[in-house]
């Protein structure tokens, strides 16, 4: 079974199930896996790779933020509350070895802050956050 065969698999039994709130892994391979792959490689330059990455950003002032605010994941149907344990996941699952073991999980109500701050030009935001490390 390839990768998009296994996405659909796990969207049906989802929506047959009738779960209302599915796990963080079922959760990321519904909502970011189509683009980001199974195991969250991506396809940069397009699509950002979650390997790493993400562990390296919420580590610099302005990063925690950040994650939450890109486009995909602010305008994404999950619930505050579902968003919060999706990243948690990706940071777990993906960047365990460069996100600082110090970090706090998201919460819902900071993700809830976050998504409210539209974030114009998240190259250009990303760029500042990034240059001066």
């Amino acid at each position: 079974m390839n990768a998009r065969s296994t996405l659909v698999a796990l969207a049906m039994a989802a929506l047959q199930s009738g779960v209302a709130h599915a796990d963080a892994r079922t959760n990321y391979l519904l909502h970011c896996g189509g683009c980001h792959g199974l195991d969250g490689r991506g396809s940069p330059p397009v699509v950002p790779t979650l390997r790493d990455e993400p562990g390296r950003i919420v580590n610099v002032p302005g990063g925690r933020d950040y994650l939450i605010r890109v486009p995909g994941v602010a305008q994404s149907t999950l619930s505050n509350a579902d968003l919060a344990v999706v990243v948690n996941y990706v940071l777990k699952t993906f960047s365990a070895d460069t996100a600082s073991k110090s970090i706090a999980p998201y919460t819902e109500s900071e993700v809830a802050r976050y998504r409210a701050k539209r974030l114009v030009d998240p190259v250009q935001r990303r760029t500042e956050i990034w240059h001066p490390y």
